[in-house]
């Protein structure tokens, strides 16, 4: 696999048989993701994608739209395609996901889209994300604790927050910004997993993913709220584990309604 700053790796990972890229939700760290290596075991890589001003390419200037980011991921991964890959991704990363899927859609390597935490791109942005980019200060830290995943001493900390959420304020007004435009179906099979008491997420908003895809997507249920996936990595392992190991994706997660686990 080719070198890019585009990638953060577990060095130590031995010469894996697939590639997950992950992309991280709204201010998220893409490193964390490197924690998942273990349970993915010599089956898949996980290579977290870092963006420019994130992590160790802090000093790049960032980049504006989600249509850039996705150029320049879906260009870095075309460029290192030497073996079978997924694409996963969380809320904000989901759609960044989904955006990159579209431009590496005629890679013979891309095996797989597992959107994690998101409503069908046609219906986003949501109008509570459009508001919560509108805000600053406490008035955004307050409308951000609906999506959870803030730590309690962040919410009641204002020094920590004006340290740990220039990303996230960033990031949402990217989401605000995103400009969904139709496009032929995904050819590759999609998976979508969901937090069954995620308040920002609800089935409704899950049904016109069909129209992204050439097959039914996926649909898998876990318990636990938008990040169900905090301290249960293999909620999502499991899922990216089967991915793998499927010989032949599209008939075996095409149409499938899972329950919750």
């Amino acid at each position: 696999m080719k070198s890019s700053p585009w990638f953060l790796r577990d060095e130590a990972a031995l010469e894996p048989a697939a590639h997950v890229y992950c992309f991280p939700h709204a201010g998220g760290n893409p490193r964390s993701f490197l924690g998942w290596q273990q349970a993915m075991g010599n089956g898949a890589e996980v290579v977290a994608v870092c963006p420019p001003g994130r992590g160790p390419r802090y000093q790049e200037s960032p980049l504006t739209t989600v249509a850039e980011l996705a150029d320049g991921a879906a260009a870095a991964i075309a460029s290192a395609a030497d073996r079978p890959f997924v694409l996963f991704g969380h809320s904000f990363g989901a759609v960044l996901a989904f955006e990159v899927a579209r431009r590496v859609g005629g890679l013979p390597d891309f095996r797989h889209l597992v959107a994690s935490g998101c409503s069908a791109p046609a219906l986003l942005p949501t109008r509570r994300v459009v508001e919560t980019a509108r805000l600053e200060g406490r008035a955004f830290t307050e409308a951000v604790g609906f999506f959870g995943g803030l730590p309690p001493e962040v919410v009641a900390d204002e020094t920590l927050q004006e340290l740990l959420l220039p990303h996230l304020r960033s990031d949402f007004r990217l989401v605000a910004g995103y400009a969904y435009r139709p496009a032929p179906p995904l050819t590759v099979p999609v998976t979508l997993v969901n937090g069954t008491d995620d308040p920002h997420v609800k089935e409704a908003g899950l049904d016109l993913w069909a129209r992204e895809c050439s097959g039914e997507p996926a649909r898998r249920w876990v318990e636990g709220g938008h990040f169900y996936f905090d301290g249960r990595p293999g909620t999502v392992t499991d899922v990216l584990r089967a991915v793998i190991r499927s010989e032949d994706g599209a008939k075996s997660a095409g149409g499938t309604h899972v329950e919750v686990i």
